[in-house]
């Protein structure tokens, strides 16, 4: 466990978990990297002398760094990731589809088959009759809100 105890070994694991972040981006590999760094001048000026402290500080320091100085970091270093079209409804809403069991009066559900597959139906308490259209207003888990289309619509989009 001696080698816990050469600053330049600390030094360079430091330098290269450091620049690992360049390839592994997230915030964390850096900090453990600043961490290594701190042990090894630690170990340099004397103030660690027992492997057993060099990892504690390690440890501790790594922590301090992610909890202290990540969110900081994160608000002026931008991320790449894009999230787009997180609601799935937007491509649902509006749709029209075939009631394959009739929905209503009032809560009771029915089926609807919209992209090939039945999905559970509620209407906003009217009733829609099996075979009519329907246009799908929102979606509440796995159920599709629906109304009554226009009978002059008979086309499925």
């Amino acid at each position: 466990m001696d080698f816990l105890l050469n600053p330049l070994g600390w030094l360079i694991i430091g330098a290269l978990l450091m620049l690992s972040e360049l390839i592994i981006p997230g915030g964390i590999v850096f900090f453990l990297g600043a961490a290594c760094v701190i042990v090894a001048a630690a170990v340099y000026f004397g103030l660690v002398t027992t492997w057993m402290s060099a990892l504690i500080l390690f440890f501790i320091s790594s922590l301090a760094l992610i909890i202290a100085l990540r969110a900081l970091v994160s608000r002026f270093v931008e991320g790449d990731s894009t999230v787009a079209n997180t609601e799935e409804i937007i491509d649902e809403v509006d749709e029209l589809v075939e009631v394959i069991e009739t929905i209503g009066p009032a809560d009771k559900a029915g089926a609807v088959k919209f992209n090939g597959t039945t999905w559970r139906a509620l209407g906003e308490g009217e009733e829609i009759p099996a075979g009519s259209t329907a246009r799908i207003v929102s979606r509440e888990n796995i159920s599709l809100l629906v109304t009554a289309a226009d009978p002059m619509e008979k086309h499925l989009k």
